[in-house]
């Protein structure tokens, strides 16, 4: 089949001129775009409606804004969020993601390093933004007036400024042009088993500010004339997730890791689904099965980073998974493991994407030092060390999560899978703790499930009884939570800087 975005020799097929807005409102007029179930009441917008909401941002930007201004958006899931985006893309603006999450440090970093004079936003988000830029309420732009003209913009002219989320260092901004959304349609497509089947409808309980939720979900599903629905969840619970999923008619799911373990550790099983994805870390065999359990179907495993995503994914309809492998290279983009001297290996190495991918950042936002690190010749370094098991991807673990004891080069990722096959466990962080006899031992900090009691060692015998005798917790400590990003990964740096800190003392 010929995958959307691609032609049929599968490679990129982006013109020249794009425009992400049209792109996305390119759907009969009368079709439903997004469910809104805002307040438990569905409500159903087509692309006319939406289109509508779109021009009337449309309008009331171009009294304040040029084509290349930066602009934030500071909006929860909803059809304004989508309006708010396709509006400063309609005019020639780049879009800013902003979290309701982000406490006003946060907040103040992205706009002021973006530039940014002005935030579509809501009441609450005004009142979260402060002075720090001009707040424009989303739905209280003018409805009535002439449909404004799309910007004549290059496929590589900038469009979003997506903020790493700073599980290292501190958050960069990397500039997408107007490619980025066709770059991401054939992975959407296959981690949901050939997506745009008669019924589907997607939905993710993601924030739409992180690009798993506004490119992997919500963008997607509008350029392919899938109906998205927009349920903002102040809290992820089990409970609620299954009311919105049976409300919106929910066929298509992007479960973050983190919301997996949430509806695992809660007992939940959720039947009526077709498709469930996930990406953002790995998820290991013990969740993979847990899956076929609850869902009644395989959780199809996607891979890609802020910087370059959706680049590899699992697909049920085409191909078994393989228990701790991510999947294949998405057709369109290349993948390569790299060794010290930048020439793929066969061997474990650095997981390095080639140019010419759709969905590759333009580069970091006024940072040319980081850009130019970010590449290595032909290819785009992830940070990631990953090793080929024929052509299934396996991850391995961040280039600095990647632990050394004895001599052995030990992965985070498989010690926290099997931690979280045992009953008592709900997560885990597992990092390296400096050694002055090993190097590094393995520490992790574990979090237990509600009403549940085990000590270090008998975690420690689970380790030892599954896995290399050398890579199990030497040292465990248990926590009431783990430090989290706003899009729920573990952020180790934090978990490293307590463990160096346990050593030092």
């Amino acid at each position: 089949m010929i995958l959307p975005g691609l032609d049929s020799e599968g490679r990129w097929a982006v013109p020249d001129r794009l425009n992400m807005a049209a792109q996305c409102l390119a759907q009969p007029a009368d079709a439903v775009a997004i469910i809104d179930l805002t307040g438990d009441v569905r409500r159903e917008i087509t692309y006319a409606a939406l289109g509508e909401m779109v021009d009337g941002l449309a309008r009331a930007l171009l009294e304040r804004v040029v084509a290349g201004d930066r602009v934030g958006v500071l909006l929860s899931q909803s059809p304004w969020c989508a309006a708010a985006h396709l509006a400063i893309w309609k005019i020639g603006g780049i879009s800013v993601p902003l979290f309701k999450l982000f406490k006003h440090d946060a907040l103040a970093s992205r706009v002021g390093d973006a530039g940014v004079q002005l935030v579509l936003t809501d009441d609450e988000g005004a009142a979260l933004l402060g002075d720090l830029a001009e707040p424009l309420l989303a739905d209280q732009s003018a409805q009535n007036g002439a449909p404004v003209d799309f910007a004549d913009t290059a496929a590589d002219d900038p469009a979003v400024l997506i903020y790493t989320s700073g599980t290292t260092g501190s958050p960069k901004g990397a500039l997408h042009g107007h490619r980025v959304l066709t770059g991401h349609l054939p992975g959407v497509t296959i981690s949901h088993d050939h997506l745009g089947q008669t019924g589907d409808c997607l939905w993710t309980p993601a924030d739409w500010a992180w690009i798993g939720g506004l490119f992997d979900v919500a963008m997607p599903g509008l350029a392919l004339g899938v109906p998205v629905v927009a349920a903002r969840m102040a809290k992820f619970d089990p409970a609620g997730c299954a009311r919105i999923i049976e409300l919106g008619g929910v066929r298509n799911v992007f479960f973050p890791p983190t919301a997996l373990r949430m509806l695992k550790a809660a007992g939940a099983e959720i039947s009526g689904l077709r498709s469930v994805a996930s990406g953002g870390e790995p998820l290991g065999p013990e969740m993979l099965s847990w899956g076929r359990q609850a869902f009644g179907l395989d959780i199809n495993e996607f891979y890609g980073q802020t910087e370059c995503n959706m680049v590899a994914s699992s697909c049920g309809a085409e191909f078994p998974a393989r228990p701790g492998c991510i999947g294949h290279a998405v057709p369109g983009h290349e993948i390569a493991v790299l060794d010290a001297k930048g020439v793929p290996t066969t061997d474990e190495g650095d997981v390095a994407i080639k140019r010419g991918s759709a969905s590759m950042m333009l580069g970091y936002w006024q940072r040319p030092k980081e850009t130019a690190a970010k590449f290595r010749g032909a290819w785009m370094l992830t940070g990631d060390r990953g090793v080929w098991e024929g052509d299934f991807l396996r991850f391995v673990g961040r280039e600095d999560d990647v632990i050394t004891s004895s001599g052995y080069r030990i992965g985070p990722a498989e010690i926290e899978d099997c931690l979280l096959t045992h009953p008592a466990v709900a997560t885990v962080g597992v990092v390296g703790k400096p050694d002055a006899l090993r190097t590094e031992v393995v520490k992790a900090f574990v979090v237990l499930k509600s009403g549940e009691n085990v000590d270090a060692k008998t975690l420690q015998d689970w380790v030892k009884d599954r896995l290399a005798s050398y890579s199990y917790p030497r040292e465990i400590t248990f926590l009431d939570a783990l430090p989290m990003t706003v899009t729920g990964k573990v952020i180790r740096r934090e978990l490293k800087a307590m463990a160096v800190a346990e050593g030092a003392s």
